[in-house]
Parts: C-alpha cells; structure tokens; sequence
C-alpha cells in the first residue's frame, strides 16, 4: 500500500519545524528518512502514524486521507515503531505482541484462538518465539526490538513506520532488526542515523534539514560529497561494499578554511 505525504508543514509555537515536505512511498518499498539531529525526520513521522497533526498539508495511504479515517481503521493500516519506548509496567512478552490486536478487536477486548495464533506466528517470525513467557523488562535492546516488530507484524498492516529503529542495538542487532523490516514485505518508511545503513537497506532516501527534504532518490544518487558536505558539514569518501556493490561512506572532517 502506497504511501503519499503532500506539502506537509508543521509549525509549533511560532518555529516551523516542517516546510511543505512531500515525498512518496510506494507499495512494498523501504524508504528512508536522514539528517542531522533536529532536521524534521521524527516530527514528519509522528505526523504519518498520528501523534502530531500538522499545521497544513495532507497524509495519504492508499489514497485515502489519513487523518479523516477513524483512529482503528488506520491502526489496521498503519503500524508504528516510535523513538522512544516508555514501559513502566513489565508486561509479558505475550501481553504486548497481544497489543497488535486491538484495531481487530470490539469495543471488548478479548483475545481469541485467531489472535493468539497470529500473535505466535509474529514472534516466530522474528525469531522470537521462545521469549514468548519473558518480561518485557527483562530483555536486552535486540529482543525488545523483536518483540515490538512483532507486535506491529500482528497488527496486520499494510504500512510499517519506524523512527531510529536501530537507536541502542550494537552492529549485529542493528542488521538483524533491518533485515526483519526487509523481509516483512510492508511498505516502510523510517528515519536512520547511520547513513551507511540507511544505504544498503533503503530503496529511496530522502534528505531533510532544517524541515525540508533537500533532495531525493536512490541510495547512490542522494548520498554525494557535495551534499554530505553541505547537511552534514562532514567530506566523505564514496566505496562500493565488497559484496553487494551499494555505495558505502567514510567521513572525516571538513579542512578547516
């Protein structure tokens, strides 16, 4: 399911912190989001799975606009991976992938053999089936992200948005959480810190500072010294990886003037 994002602008206490980004995400594809620190990347996705209305400008998936569906149709749609996890309560391993069914479920929750059996399917496809009776507390970084992947892929939808979803995981969990994404076959769209990964799992980048998308397109294409020099302030040197060919960087800084 297509993803459309139509001048999109976000202002906050008199300081625009999004300016008319449009972009589009197409059916089954992975598209990134980068930039520094405070560019627009969270702020534009918070807005695409509804914790920030925009100040103008429109969010569509499948062509139907966002914000006019009722909260549950579009928690069938969408599904959401935030930033920051605030759990103060250690609910079980079940208890939370069993979250992913509320938009399916009657003003009564309850849990039936269909939601348990798609639930089981979720973190087994992840690889995280034997956590299934764990705290949530309990877990190391990786598993956590597992478990809410998890938790998404029992929602059901047809769109995945993820903010810094490798934020805390050491290199092995960063790989292993975007080749889930990957192979989730959703169409996703997720802002990543680190560039070289955002390269080599992204079909589409889009570059945002300062709240506007500065440029566009493939991987190869968007990621450029010149424009790295300019958004990041960093000379980086361009090299095919070893076995797939898709550029990878190396940064150091730019000679003093």
């Amino acid at each position: 399911m297509e993803v459309d994002i139509d001048a999109l602008t976000v202002e906050i206490a008199g300081v625009r912190l999004l300016r008319r980004a449009t972009l589009r995400a197409g059916s089954g594809q992975v598209v990134g989001l980068v930039g520094p620190n405070g560019s627009g990347k969270s702020t534009l996705l918070r807005c695409v799975y509804r914790a920030l209305r925009p100040s103008a400008g429109a969010v569509r998936i499948g062509g139907e606009d966002l914000l006019a569906m009722p909260a549950r149709e579009s928690a069938r749609r969408l599904a959401a991976l935030p930033q920051e996890l605030v759990a103060e309560f250690d609910f079980s391993v079940a208890e939370v992938v069993a979250m992913g069914r509320f938009p399916h479920q009657g003003s009564v929750a309850r849990t039936t053999e269909e939601d348990r059996r798609i639930c089981a399917a979720a973190l087994a496809g992840v690889g995280a089936g034997h956590l299934v009776d764990r705290g949530f507390l309990t877990l190391s970084g990786g598993e956590k992200q597992r478990v809410l992947i998890a938790r998404a892929l029992a929602q059901q939808p047809r769109v995945l948005v993820l903010d810094e979803p490798t934020n805390h995981l050491d290199i092995a969990q960063q790989l292993e959480v975007l080749a889930l994404v990957r192979a989730s076959g959703l169409t996703v769209l997720t802002a990543l810190h680190d560039l070289n990964l955002a390269a080599l799992h992204c079909d589409v980048l889009h570059v945002i500072d300062a709240g506007r998308i500065v440029a566009s397109g493939a991987p190869h294409d968007v990621l450029t010294p010149a424009l790295l020099a300019d958004v990041f302030g960093v000379r980086a040197h361009r090299v095919p990886h070893p076995e797939t060919g898709v550029v990878q960087l190396l940064f150091d800084r730019l000679p003093s003037a």
